[in-house]
């Protein structure tokens, strides 16, 4: 009993086999014998239907599109007409084989780029890769030249600033201000009143004036109150929130009243 093994490779398609029987018959692309090819891919469709093996559709199309190239190329060629010029055949000279080998050169050249990516896919698949992490912990700190890039012209103008505004900072002015105490400030309201004689009336704003600063109008104000204490004047307001009216009494003169109650 004789036992017949089949290896029989896989393929993608009816291009593929052909393209694979060409390279395995050392056969010149261009030029095909495709009385042999035929005879190859049909034993190749042969042994298949013997192991029981699909055989799809496009695979029986390409061996249609072969055996009817091989019967082109089987015909006679058609009868030369001459004519003055030229000799020329009835129908156009050319190739059956002219469409399926430049599919096959195609199908050649996109099957080599594929090659080529499978094999770039293989080698990066060896090389294991990782998410970069954050190694500015484990680096060295580097202090930076707080003057890198100044030069020496820099640094002295930087001083020169630096000691004006040490001077501006130190330097002070004194200020002397012209104080009034109340018993003087006194007088001087006690002066008003006796201009306008005894029972007359003076408003408070009388005695203010714009350029008075602030202790000015306080002493004023404390100098009211000094000689309401004495009862040397009343005051009064017409309405609420009205200017304070002040009366002179004119009972004694300022000249008689005891300095000593008086001593600020």
């Amino acid at each position: 009993m004789t036992v017949v093994l089949y290896k029989l490779d896989t393929f993608e398609g009816p291009l593929d086999l052909l393209l694979h029987l060409i390279d395995k018959a050392e056969i010149d692309i261009q030029d095909i014998p495709v009385s042999e090819i035929t005879e190859q891919y049909m034993a190749y469709l042969q042994s298949m239907q013997e192991l029981e093996l699909e055989i799809t559709s496009e695979f029986l199309v390409m061996a249609a599109t072969l055996l009817s190239i091989k019967s082109k190329l089987l015909l006679p060629k058609p009868p030369v007409i001459e004519m003055d010029e030229f000799d020329f055949y009835e129908e156009d000279d050319v190739d059956p084989r002219a469409e399926l080998i430049q599919r096959l050169i195609e199908y050649r050249k996109y099957k080599g780029i594929a090659q080529h990516l499978h094999e770039r896919e293989w080698e990066r698949s060896l090389i294991y890769s990782k998410e970069p992490e954050d190694l500015s912990p484990f680096m060295p700190v580097i202090e930076e030249n707080p003057v890198q890039g100044l030069h020496t012209s820099d640094l002295i103008a930087a001083f020169q600033k630096a000691l004006s505004k040490a001077v501006k900072r130190t330097s002070y002015a004194r200020i002397q201000r012209d104080e009034i105490s109340v018993k003087d400030r006194i007088r001087q309201v006690v002066q008003t009143l006796e201009s306008v004689g005894p029972g007359g009336r003076v408003l408070f704003s009388r005695l203010l004036h714009e350029e008075m600063v602030r202790h000015e109008i306080v002493v004023t104000f404390l100098a009211i109150l000094e000689l309401m204490k004495m009862k040397q004047i009343w005051c009064f307001q017409e309405k609420l929130f009205d200017d304070i009216v002040m009366e002179w009494r004119g009972e004694v003169r300022f000249d008689g009243f005891s300095e000593a109650e008086i001593d600020y």
